[in-house]
């Protein structure tokens, strides 16, 4: 009985190293309709982020991609990750990301949102 209790344990602690870095909230939500632009994507993670390889990329369906500049890991939580955008037209988009977490793990994932008509510049 003890042997089967230690070994219990000893997997119980290693399944956070097999864990993946995984997405907690984000900003605009996942399927959001808003009604005016964001003027960022923040995504938040269960993990702390390696800086050199986070990467976010928001693309208007038919357009290509929207922002120019480098999503970087908030210097205050090392769970957040963020990319300012330009002011966006009204339509359909889609974050795709690139994390990886401080345990070697990578992730590769997107969501979409969409600005309503209208909204632009409000």
């Amino acid at each position: 009985m003890a042997s089967c209790l230690v070994a219990v344990l000893a997997l119980a602690g290693t399944s956070a190293a097999w864990a993946h870095a995984a997405l907690v909230k984000s900003e605009p939500a996942r399927r959001a309709t808003l009604s005016k632009p964001p003027p960022q994507v923040r995504l938040w993670f269960n993990e702390r982020l390696e800086p050199a390889y986070a990467t976010i990329s928001v693309i208007r369906d038919g357009a290509g991609p929207v922002a120019t500049s480098k999503a970087q890991v908030d210097k205050d939580d090392p769970k957040l990750l963020v990319l300012p955008l330009p002011v966006l037209v009204p339509g359909a988009y889609t974050v795709k990301y690139r994390v990886l977490s401080v345990d070697g793990h990578t992730v590769d994932y997107g969501y979409t949102f969409s600005v309503e008509s209208g909204g632009a510049g409000k």
